[in-house]
């Protein structure tokens, strides 16, 4: 039977014969490989077949374990961040969404900060309007004890999920709007 040789380094050998394509293969310590049974004649290829699949299940592996969606960045905000911190911040979220990553905006709140928790919602609500060309909330800011969260996700992954999300109720803020966006609520005594 003939067949049409490829060498280890992609150099068409021609057509041969089977047995003296194996010979060559065995010669050099390699494995003849038929790639393409289909043609006429039959395609056989010289490798280290070993190798090969050993790299394709590395590939494999790698391709399965850090989807771009899954890898999870971490961005932290304070209550009374400043405004050049908060863009600094936001064009990080922004780098991180582009190249399709989650993004997790956390707040932690410290001390009296906790009398005034709606300065981080209302940061929260300025972040999420102006990310939302890039990402979309998986769900409205959540409470956990004294730290506030939100997870982001890039657009083209968030689309579904984005008009499940605007139809949830949003948090009440507790309080009226200050009339700029880092000013503090006036606080009353009692």
């Amino acid at each position: 039977m003939q067949v049409r040789c490829i060498s280890a380094n992609n150099e068409m050998l021609g057509i041969m014969s089977t047995s003296e394509a194996l010979k060559m293969a065995l010669g050099s310590g390699l494995d003849l490989v038929e790639i393409s049974p289909d043609a006429r004649p039959p395609v056989c290829r010289i490798m280290d077949f070993g190798k090969y699949k050993y790299e394709e299940s590395r590939k494999e592996k790698l391709g399965r374990r850090q989807p771009a969606g899954a890898v999870l960045k971490e961005m932290k905000f304070h209550a009374n961040v400043e405004d050049h911190d908060y863009q600094t911040k936001l064009r990080h979220i922004h780098e991180f969404l582009k190249k399709g990553y989650r993004v997790k905006a956390s707040l932690m709140f410290r001390g009296r900060e906790n009398e005034h928790r709606e300065l981080g919602f209302e940061l929260f609500k300025r972040l999420i309007k102006d990310c939302e060309a890039l990402g979309a909330p998986e769900f409205q800011p959540r409470l956990l004890g004294n730290n506030l969260f939100v997870l982001l996700r890039a657009q083209h992954a968030a689309k579904a999920a984005c008009a499940e999300t605007a139809t949830k109720a949003k948090p009440e803020t507790g309080g009226q709007e200050p009339a700029e966006r880092n000013q503090r609520p006036e606080v009353r005594s009692q």
